[in-house]
């Protein structure tokens, strides 16, 4: 059977240009375009807009933004503040910014005087030539490489302590626990200059840490802060806050004392790190009949590796950490409506001894 391909075998013959833009076979053969007089090429122009590597025109388009940020809008970099070094490889490093000092890394040394005095988001090179990536770092970075006594809340529990206990600009905020200082931070970036957070700490050592944490991260003592070495069930009586939050071992403790400082519609929030922790505290601010039905939650946090077509979750993520109970103090007098739903089979069971709600129904 002859082959049904005419071109079979062999290459097909290219087809000739389609006449158009001018373009046009005449007896002199093709006619030539030439680009008109305001568009033709010139060497000169090219080289200025660029025909080297990219990341050569990269580096001098960012020298040029340097220079044309106005000084206003730059916030230079000065001696004292603290700055994130990022490496190619995403190794982080905090340093503070001391004049006449080297930061040293096993790939060279960095002149510190290199970044006063500039804007940050720069990229400075060691003497290794290898390059740094210089930003003001986060509150999450800061937390994360602050020094501890005892450990710290991490950003992902401080952003949803912040939303579930409702933090607003103007509060008046009781942290019981405040251990290295982290939340302390997002609570008082969160209540702002009209608000007030009170927070309490049993030990001294932990105390004096947190207080050289949030004055390091701040720049300074701020006047809306106030740190007690003690027990908060024990202090002194105050007017009524908006909000108590809870970082202790023995939350259930404090059930009762938080009821009497809460205003109605006030929120606490308590953060535990394990199960037997946060079933005592729901249980008890059940027993107790003055709050809205507790919430129990958990939060996980995983980052994804994106790079073309390979999306994936990364291999590594931060896991458990705690758990948070929230719930709303009602007004005085009034008790929580009777649950319509049965608990589990055996949630009472004769061998669970610890505090039984009120009112349910069984």
């Amino acid at each position: 059977m002859p082959p049904t391909d005419p071109y079979e075998g062999e290459q097909p013959p290219v087809p000739p240009p389609a006449d158009d833009a001018g373009e046009r076979d005449d007896a002199a053969g093709e006619r030539p375009v030439v680009p008109p007089a305001d568009t033709a090429r010139d060497p000169s122009a090219e080289a200025e807009a660029g025909d080297g590597p990219a990341e050569d025109r990269a580096e001098d388009r960012a020298d040029d933004l340097v220079g044309e940020l106005a000084e206003e809008d730059a916030r230079p970099l000065r001696a004292g503040e603290q700055v994130r070094l990022e490496d190619p490889k995403g190794r982080r490093h905090m340093v503070t910014l001391e004049p006449g000092k080297t930061f040293h890394t096993h790939r060279g040394g960095l002149l510190l005087d290199e970044l006063i005095g500039r804007p940050e988001g720069i990229v400075v090179k060691t003497s290794g030539g290898v390059p740094y990536l210089a930003l003001r770092p986060l509150l999450s970075d800061y937390v994360l490489s602050m020094p501890r006594g005892a450990a710290v809340v991490y950003p992902k529990d401080a952003a949803q302590i912040l939303v579930a206990a409702d933090i607003f600009p103007g509060a008046h905020v009781i942290e019981a626990g405040a251990g290295s200082g982290s939340l302390t931070c997002a609570l008082l970036r969160a209540v702002g200059p009209d608000g007030r957070v009170s927070s309490y700490e049993r030990r001294e050592d932990f105390a004096a840490i947190a207080r050289r944490n949030v004055e390091r991260f701040f720049g300074g003592p701020r006047d809306d802060w106030e740190l007690t070495v003690g027990d908060v069930v024990t202090a002194p009586t105050r007017p009524r806050v908006d909000r108590v939050v809870l970082d202790m071992l023995a939350p259930w403790d404090c059930v009762t004392w938080a009821a009497e400082a809460l205003v109605p519609g006030g929120v606490l929030c308590c953060y535990v790190a394990t199960t037997t922790q946060l079933g005592r505290v729901v249980e008890t601010a059940r027993a107790f009949g003055g709050f809205t039905e507790p919430i129990a939650t958990e939060t996980l946090l995983r980052t994804w590796h994106v790079e073309g077509l390979a999306i994936r979750p990364d291999h590594r993520m931060i896991g458990h950490t705690g758990f948070l109970m929230t719930t709303r103090r009602l007004a005085p007098g009034v008790s929580a409506p009777r649950r319509q739903r049965r608990p589990a089979p055996g949630a009472y069971g004769e061998n669970y001894d610890g505090p039984r709600p009120a009112g349910e129904i069984f």
